[in-house]
């Protein structure tokens, strides 16, 4: 039996997951690890921590199954994207903690980049719209802030990246620096069209090219590890961006096919093939994962806060003891009577681009009970959802036909449900769960011929269960409405 090590470092816990060669989980560790909140606004994690975490999830997942670090044929990272890290080279010392892709300090910084006419170029050039949520005015923030950074990367003293970048530096001892286009494509600072850092935007953003990685396609050899580090090299053969990733996991290779990743936040993503699309209804456009040298892309619409909206009803507000109890404490109510969340934490991602937007509660009477709040926020996470499937239909000209679905909150079946029936659309629930970590196993499986293309992956999937709609589109569609209402109340609140 060969066997494959998946990395999968998220925003609140570090996971390792391995699988065979029939894409059947053999075994997992997760490891949480602390979320720091500086100031209002403000995200950070220690990027030590989540190097940590990681090592001892991958040490744990070997132990569970019994395997050694030499039968695994090839390790497969992928990441919470955007989040930024600089640190030393000579050292791997971080100069700064980690800020995260949920941070919004640099809202000012893209403000006036937009009313300096930049906003249009940087679209043109990334797919992206100019926003905080992108690495690259987290990286310019951390160059401007910290004594003498800038001046050290000019001189080629330190390294950026994203998350993939940074684990890879250190499991592999510093020698290697390098991401895929999935993470590059999500910096602000890349070129997707001709797979390559842009000139423009690094002297835009005043950033030395000494400081950026190497970019490859995901599905490449990019290094071995440190043999101290697992007990064994091991090559590392994929790398992705989570949502990509997950797209790869989905089997999501031809044009229109959808998936939606559930987790700290959603993210939609269709594939377009080897077209970029231009979104007229506030989406992304932005690079797929690649098995070769040829661009492929995606429209993503993101959201920043799902996942995390249960969370923050278990810890912010005490309401549930466990993310598990949502779904029976929402199922013991018929509907939300009549209140709506708009989970706007950190503002308003697709289609809104909202950095201004706050989180609001409306439609609160004497009868609202925690039980209808929690109802309110599972049809919070399905509504935002809904929205990026009608902006992507618009985009693309042509009806979705089904979405396939992923993340921690897919066993909710109440949350699939009200999905569909806001879709309209089948929502299928796959036999395997943890896609992002098996798409990058699938990437390190092409690179080292445990399978021999996309192809060959695909015919591996399999549905758990679909979910179809059981309401009419009228009342689907009224209850969109009382969503924007609440939307459009909740907008620009922090402009002040």
């Amino acid at each position: 039996m060969t066997y494959l090590l998946a990395l999968d470092q998220g925003t609140t816990s570090s996971r390792a997951v391995i699988f065979d060669d029939q894409s059947r989980l053999v075994g997992m560790a997760q490891q949480e690890f602390p979320q720091l909140y500086p100031h209002p606004g403000w995200v950070e994690h220690d990027p030590e921590a989540l190097w940590k975490s990681q090592l001892e999830t991958a040490h744990l997942a070997l132990s569970k199954t019994r395997l050694k670090a030499s039968d695994i044929r090839a390790i497969g990272i992928t990441n919470q994207r955007e989040t930024t890290v600089v640190w030393e080279r000579a050292t791997g010392r971080p100069i700064h903690n980690a800020i995260v892709w949920q941070d919004r300090r640099t809202a000012d910084v893209c403000d006036a980049l937009r009313e300096a006419g930049h906003a249009g170029m940087i679209r043109e050039h990334t797919g992206l719209i100019l926003d905080p949520y992108f690495s690259g005015t987290k990286l310019a923030w951390i160059l401007d802030h910290v004594p003498n950074a800038r001046a050290r990367a000019e001189r080629g003293e330190l390294a950026f990246g994203t998350v993939d970048t940074w684990l890879m530096w250190r499991l592999t001892g510093g020698r290697i620096h390098a991401t895929d286009p999935s993470n590059a494509a999500r910096t602000m600072l890349y070129d997707i069209r001709h797979n390559r850092w842009d000139d423009a935007l690094l002297e835009l953003l005043r950033i030395p090219h000494a400081v950026l990685p190497k970019v490859q396609p995901s599905a490449s050899t990019f290094g071995e590890t440190d043999k101290d580090c697992l007990g064994a090299a091991i090559p590392i053969g994929g790398v992705a961006g989570d949502q990509q990733a997950a797209l790869f996991g989905q089997a999501c290779h031809q044009p229109g096919m959808v998936k939606n990743t559930y987790g700290t936040g959603c993210f939609m993503l269709m594939h377009t093939g080897q077209e970029l699309r231009d979104s007229a209804h506030g989406l992304l456009g932005s690079a797929a994962a690649q098995t070769g040298t040829t661009p492929e892309f995606v429209l993503e619409g993101s959201i920043f806060i799902a996942g995390a909206l249960v969370q923050w009803l278990r810890d912010g507000l005490g309401m549930i003891r466990s993310a598990g109890e949502i779904e029976p404490l929402a199922r013991s109510v018929q509907d939300a009577g009549g209140v709506v969340v708009v989970p706007a934490f950190v503002g308003l991602g697709s289609p809104y681009w909202d950095a201004q937007a706050r989180g609001a509660m409306f439609g609160l009477t004497r009868g609202s009970t925690r039980a209808h709040i929690a109802r309110a926020a599972l049809d919070a996470i399905a509504f935002q959802s809904a929205e990026l499937i009608e902006a992507m239909q618009a985009d693309a000209g042509a009806p979705v036909e089904a979405l396939r679905v992923d993340g921690g909150a897919i066993g909710n079946d109440l949350l699939m449900q009200i999905q569909a029936d806001l879709l309209g659309v089948p929502v299928i629930r796959p036999r395997v769960a943890e896609t992002t970590a098996l798409g990058v196993a699938y990437l390190a499986g092409i690179t080292t011929g445990v399978w021999a293309n996309a192809e060959s992956v695909a015919g591996q999937w399999q549905a758990d269960r679909v979910f179809g709609p059981a309401i009419s589109r009228d009342e689907a569609a009224e209850r969109m409405a009382w969503w924007r209402k609440a939307v459009e109340r909740s907008r620009e609140w922090a402009d002040e």
